[in-house]
């Protein structure tokens, strides 16, 4: 029996469509799921059992012998959330308790950190233990999750395999209910199809012209497959980086989403929002080596790949994956 938390959620639902297809059905998933506009992220998938996140905990004390591997992904991931007692108690709080519950039970883990930890990146994007302490996230939300990496990395008693991964900027299928938060591939896919155009952020950093303002974007399919690998190689026990190590532009994504609909490109600007320009991210890097160190050797999708095969074959459609 495998659990997956927030599984209603974009990343989480697809990887349970990668543990369906490796044959993998005995899966509980965990979210609130009474929020209708996620459940399609589950239909039609195989599964054994939904669990309210509220009694999870309960559940698991009556059900953790046959429990496998627990992957944490659920969280409030809304980096403009300003209410920090609601982030910690959905993404620290919570987390700490699904910590104890695998040192207590001896289960694997693997759980959701973020790149919004490295802040503004003056300090760089190593994955090391020695650089947790000296991060400053620039947004309550980056807060609570580098608040509970170091707490893991700290803890004196740990779950026998763990893993924390810093995503990058994750797009793909099953982001459709994600609102403001969605990457900007599928912001870009709705803006041309209903004005023929798309609109960037315009750069407030003189280092950086209008549109260069680079990310490294990942791909949803390569981070499940990260996780599955997790699932099967559990001697390296740590905190990960989780994107491409490649940063590529804002302006190489959106021609890439304008060549994937075979429209003629046209891009404009406008000013990035004064609630998040203080602490916008100009640059954004996975330094990979960690991972790669221990024996992940499959190639992340390059960016125009991704695009045409999640514009093509998901979003024009409207499927999921």
């Amino acid at each position: 029996m495998i659990v997956v938390t927030g599984a209603a959620g974009f990343i989480a639902s697809c990887l349970v469509t990668r543990l369906n297809a490796a044959n993998f059905n005995d899966i509980v998933v965990v979210d609130n799921f009474n929020e209708e506009r996620k459940l399609a992220n589950l239909k039609g998938k195989h599964l054994r059992e939904y669990v309210d996140r509220e009694g999870f905990f309960e559940w698991l004390d009556a059900n953790h012998e046959q429990v496998e591997f627990i992957f944490h992904l659920g969280a409030r991931t809304d980096t403009t959330e300003q209410n920090r007692d609601v982030l910690n108690v959905l993404n620290l709080d919570y987390s700490k308790k699904m910590w104890q519950a695998c040192v207590r039970y001896q289960l694997p883990l693997v759980y959701a950190s973020s790149a919004a930890t490295y802040g503004s990146g003056t300090l760089g994007y190593s994955d090391e233990d020695a650089l947790l302490p000296l991060l400053r996230p620039l947004n309550p939300y980056g807060d609570s999750k580098n608040d509970f990496d170091n707490w893991a990395v700290s803890q004196p008693e740990k779950p026998f395999f763990w893993a924390g991964l810093k995503f990058f900027n994750v797009y793909g299928p099953n982001e459709y209910h994600k609102g403001r938060m969605a990457s900007v591939i599928l912001h870009a896919y709705r803006q041309i199809l209903d004005t023929g155009s798309m609109t960037l952020f315009r750069s407030h950093n003189p280092e950086y012209a209008d549109g260069e303002q680079q990310r490294d974007f990942v791909y949803v399919k390569d981070v499940v497959d990260v996780c599955y690998f997790l699932m099967h190689n559990r001697q390296h026990s740590g905190i990960y980086n989780l994107g491409t190590g490649e940063a590529r532009t804002f302006l190489d994504l959106t021609l890439n989403t304008f060549a994937a609909l075979d429209r003629t490109a046209d891009i404009r600007f406008r000013d990035t929002p004064e609630d998040i320009r203080d602490t916008y991210q100009y640059f954004t890097q996975a330094d990979m080596s960690k991972l790669r160190s221990i024996g992940y050797t499959q190639p992340f999708t390059r960016l125009e790949d991704g695009i045409s095969d999640y514009v093509r074959n998901y979003l024009v459609p409207g499927q999921y994956l």
